[in-house]
C-alpha cells in the first residue's frame, strides 16, 4: 500500500505542479493586479460567500462515497443514480438559499450577478468532486488526477489570452473570469460525468425513496464535519470585508497572503485525496499496516511544509513585493502569518482522514465546533482592532489548536502508537529550518531569489539526513518491496 501510495502522490505532484502554481501566480495573481484590490476583494469575499454553505450542496456526500465505494465495489450501482437525484435536490436549495442569505447579509442587487455565477460554479465543483470519488475509490487515481487541473488548464488559455494577447480590448473585467471558471467548470463536469458513468457495470435506475433517505441519513455527519472545516477557514474574508470601513481593501490584501497559502497548501489536499481510500481499506485489515502509511505519509508531508513555510516567513517582504504592485510591509506581515498556518493544516490533512476513514465522526466533529467558535470570537475582537491582521492571527492560533487536537484524538481513537522518536526529528527539523533561514536573510550576501531556494533545498537535504525523507525506504518501494 505504502508503494502504491507513493507512486499516485508522485503522479498527482507531478501533474498539478505542472499547471496549478502557474495558474495560481500567472493568472489568478495577475486577475488581482489588473483589476486592483477592492474590487479583487469584493471578488474573492462573494466566492467565499457561496463556500461557506458549499455544504448544503454536498453534505457529505464525496467522502461518504469515497469510504464506501472503496470498501464496497458493489455500491457504485445503487448509489450512483440515487446520489445524482440528491445532488439535484440539494442544488436547488443552496441556490435558494444562498440568495436568500445573500440580501440579508446585505449584498444588493449590482453584486448578484456575480453571486448567482458563484453559485452555479459551485455546483458544478459538489458534482464533479463527487463523479471523482467514484473514481478514486475505484482506484483510478490518475484518472482522477488528471480531472483535477482540468478546469486550471483551460483557464491558463482562456484568461491568458485575455489578459496578455487581445489586443485592443477594453480593461480586464473581474465579470470575464467568473466567465470563464463557469465555462472550463461545465467541460470539466461533462468528462468526469463520461468517465464515471463508464465504470458503471450497468445502469438502472429504480426511485425508492428509502435509498436517498438512507444516503442522507449515513453522509450527514460528514456534511458537518465538512461544514465546521469550511466555516472556520472561509469565514475570515467575508467578515473582513463586511465589518470594515475599508473591507474591501483588507480583503484583498489578505486574500493576496492567502493565495501563496492556498498554492502550497493543494499539495496536502493531495495526501487526502489518496490517503482515505487507502485508509479506508487498511483500516479493515490491519492496524498497525494503517499507522505505518499514516506516519509514513505524515514524515513526507512535513519534509516538504516546514521548510516551504518557515523559509516563506523569514522572505516575506521581498516575496509579496516581488508579487503584488500594491504590496506594502502590512502585505508581507499578513502573508508572514498567513503561511505558518501551512504547517497545522498539512498536519490536519494527515490526521482528519484517518478519522474520517476510521469513521470516527462524532468525536472529530465536537472538536470542530470548538474551532468554529474559537475562530469565530477571535476574528471578533481582532479583526476591528487589527483588521485582516487579526484575522490572520486568529487563523494561525485556531488551526494550530485543531491541528494538536486533532492529532491526539487519532491516536486515541484509531489506537495508533503515538511515535515519539518521529516527533522528536520534527521538531528538531523544525529548529534547523529556522537556523538556515536566519543565516540566509542575514548574512549571505546573495539576491534574496537564491536565498529563498538556497535555503529550501538546505533544509531538505536536513530531512534527508534525519531520514524524514528515507531514500532506502523509497529505494525500496520502488523496487517493490516493504521496508519498515
Amino acid at each position: 500500500m505504502k508503494r502504491s501510495f507513493l507512486i499516485n502522490l508522485s503522479f498527482l505532484i507531478i501533474v498539478n505542479l505542472l499547471v496549478k502554481p502557474f495558474y495560481i501566480f500567472g493568472i489568478d495573481r495577475v486577475v488581482q493586479n489588473r483589476v486592483g484590490a477592492e474590487e479583487y476583494g469584493l471578488y474573492i469575499a462573494l466566492f467565499n460567500f457561496t463556500f461557506l454553505f458549499q455544504i448544503i450542496n454536498d453534505f457529505g456526500i464525496q467522502q461518504f462515497n469515497n469510504r464506501n465505494i472503496s470498501q464496497n465495489r458493489q455500491l457504485l450501482e445503487k448509489y450512483f443514480p440515487n446520489i445524482l437525484f440528491i445532488k439535484i435536490i440539494l442544488a436547488a436549495i443552496y441556490t435558494l438559499f444562498i440568495l436568500a442569505a445573500g440580501s440579508l447579509t446585505g449584498y444588493t442587487f449590482s453584486h448578484f450577478e456575480l453571486l448567482s455565477l458563484f453559485v452555479f460554479n459551485q455546483i458544478l465543483v459538489s458534482i464533479t468532486f463527487y463523479l471523482r470519488s467514484n473514481l478514486s475509490a475505484l482506484g483510478y487515481y490518475k484518472t482522477d488526477s488528471l480531472l483535477s487541473i482540468v478546469d486550471r488548464l483551460l483557464l491558463i488559455f482562456i484568461v491568458g489570452y485575455l489578459l496578455w494577447f487581445w489586443d485592443g480590448a477594453p480593461e480586464f473585467q473581474i465579470e470575464w473570469f467568473v466567465y470563464a471558471q463557469t465555462f472550463t467548470l461545465s467541460i470539466t463536469f461533462l468528462l468526469a460525468f463520461i468517465l464515471a458513468f463508464n465504470k458503471l457495470n450497468y445502469w438502472k435506475f429504480k426511485f425508492k425513496m428509502a435509498i436517498p433517505w438512507l444516503i442522507l441519513r449515513q453522509s450527514w455527519p460528514y456534511a458537518l464535519a465538512i461544514f465546521l472545516m469550511t466555516i472556520y477557514t472561509y469565514t475570515d474574508v467575508v467578515m473582513i470585508e463586511r465589518m470594515l470601513e475599508d473591507g474591501k481593501y483588507q480583503a484583498g490584501a489578505y486574500g493576496a497572503g492567502y493565495r501563496l497559502l492556498d498554492a502550497f497548501n493543494m499539495f496536502g489536499y493531495l495526501f487526502t485525496m489518496l490517503l482515505l481510500p487507502m485508509l479506508s481499506k487498511l483500516l479493515v485489515k490491519s492496524i498497525k499496516e494503517t499507522a505505518s502509511l499514516t506516519y509514513f505519509s505524515f514524515q513526507i508531508i512535513m519534509a516538504g511544509t516546514i521548510p516551504i513555510a518557515i523559509g516563506a516567513f523569514f522572505f516575506r517582504f521581498q516575496i509579496m513585493e516581488f508579487l503584488y504592485k500594491e504590496a506594502t510591509p502590512y502585505w508581507g506581515n499578513l502573508m508572514g502569518i498567513l503561511i505558518l498556518t501551512f504547517i497545522a493544516m498539512s498536519c490536519t490533512y494527515i490526521f482528519i482522514t484517518l478519522l474520517t476513514a476510521n469513521d470516527s465522526l462524532k468525536q472529530m466533529n465536537k472538536i470542530l465546533i470548538l474551532g468554529f467558535v474559537l475562530n469565530f470570537t477571535l476574528n471578533l475582537i481582532l479583526i476591528p482592532k487589527f483588521k485582516a491582521y487579526g484575522a490572520a492571527i486568529s487563523t494561525l492560533v485556531c488551526q494550530f489548536a485543531m491541528a494538536i487536537s486533532l492529532m491526539i484524538l487519532a491516536h486515541y481513537d484509531v489506537k495508533i502508537a503515538f511515535q515519539k522518536r518521529v516527533w522528536a526529528k520534527i521538531f528538531l527539523f523544525a529548529l534547523i529550518c529556522i537556523s538556515i533561514n536566519a543565516l540566509m536573510i542575514n548574512f549571505l550576501l546573495i539576491d534574496w531569489k537564491w536565498g529563498f531556494i538556497l535555503g529550501i533545498f538546505a533544509s531538505l537535504l536536513f530531512a534527508v539526513l534525519l531520514k524524514l525523507l528515507n531514500f532506502q525506504i523509497l529505494l525500496n518501494l520502488i523496487k517493490n518491496k516493504e521496508a519498515e
